[in-house]
């Protein structure tokens, strides 16, 4: 299912990826990935630490050799280093490098003029970040947040087709995430192709077209956040005030599968969040009853909780279908 944002299944491919396999000693870091990214999508990769996402984007991107498998980005193969792609692709890192010794916009119109781009789109750069007022800041007096607005901005600068962000608000405070956010939704609406990691899933979820849970080197599940939520069939919590009902009461209520108590709220855990609000109406009424449907952490949390409790691995090595949580695959092998 697609919508007015999200490019169609047959869009054509920025990124094509088959049975990519990376090993690093004794550890499989990345296990038979297979995925396609669409032209003008913005691509979610998620996956708690050590789930392989940044050895997978550091191939794709031509920084690592895969040890087997095929990549394709923007119709080329990016290794070996392929520098006809450079121009054609921006890249955020976790660990940015920076002339420290420069200001910020010394710093961005050094590296606009590696890719023969003029002064000013540096400075196109520094206002898309809101870094304008740091211009003349030498980087090395920057704070973090500010920093990774500038590793944003040189990844931009150049004005990339595909642009890869690994983990790009992790030192931003929540109003500088939101402004970024703009920054992206219209970066996406220009055409740009976005590949993403993060585990802020609030934000994947309010970003993404799709999105990839990896998990031990491989896709546990890949759809549009909306689908696999539903899809999971994650619960909805109910949170009454307490004193309202009692717990014994709360857990037979008909629809109820799950009751506990958190921060002075019980907490009802259901599948029929409606037949239960009635249910409550009528015994004490809706005042003060909070209601928290399922989100993308509710999903990502079950599927990584899964591997962490040492549960079997999608059967094939590869990727699943569309839509299909990893807790169903495992239900089948």
């Amino acid at each position: 299912m697609t919508t007015d944002r999200t490019p169609p299944p047959d869009a054509p491919v920025a990124v094509a990826v088959r049975e990519v396999r990376k090993r690093y000693g004794d550890r499989q870091a990345v296990d038979g990935l297979s995925l396609d990214v669409r032209r003008g999508e913005f691509f979610g990769l998620l996956g708690p630490n050590g789930a392989g996402k940044t050895t997978f984007i550091e191939i794709v991107e031509g920084l690592r050799q895969a040890d087997s498998g095929t990549v394709e980005v923007l119709g080329h193969s990016p290794w070996p280093r392929n520098t006809a792609l450079l121009p054609r692709i921006g890249v955020q890192t976790q660990a940015s490098a920076f002339f420290v010794r420069q200001t910020a916009r010394e710093h961005l119109v050094t590296v606009a003029g590696l890719y023969r781009k003029d002064a000013a789109a540096a400075d196109r750069s520094l206002a898309l970040v809101a870094l304008t007022e740091q211009r003349d800041v030498l980087v090395e007096n920057l704070s973090g947040g500010q920093r990774q607005r500038l590793a944003i901005a040189s990844a931009l600068v150049h004005d990339p087709e595909l642009i890869f962000l690994d983990e790009p608000t992790a030192a931003l405070d929540p109003q500088a995430r939101r402004d970024l956010w703009q920054v992206l939704r219209a970066l996406k609406g220009e055409g740009r192709t976005i590949v993403y990691t993060t585990h802020h899933l609030d934000e994947a979820e309010a970003l993404c077209d799709r999105v990839a849970i990896l998990v031990g080197g491989r896709i546990a599940a890949l759809d549009s956040p909306h689908r696999l939520i539903t899809s999971a069939g994650a619960r909805t919590r109910l949170l009454v005030p307490e004193g309202r009902i009692g717990l014994d009461e709360a857990a037979a209520l008909d629809g109820v599968d799950r009751v506990g108590e958190q921060g002075g709220s019980l907490v009802l855990e259901t599948s029929v969040p409606g037949k239960v609000l009635q249910a409550l109406d009528a015994l004490t009424g809706l005042d003060g009853v909070i209601t928290r449907t399922a989100t993308l952490e509710d999903v990502y949390l079950e599927l990584t909780g899964h591997a962490a409790a040492g549960g079997p691995s999608p059967a094939g090595g590869g990727s699943p279908a569309e839509g299909t949580p990893a807790h169903t695959l495992e239900s089948r092998a």
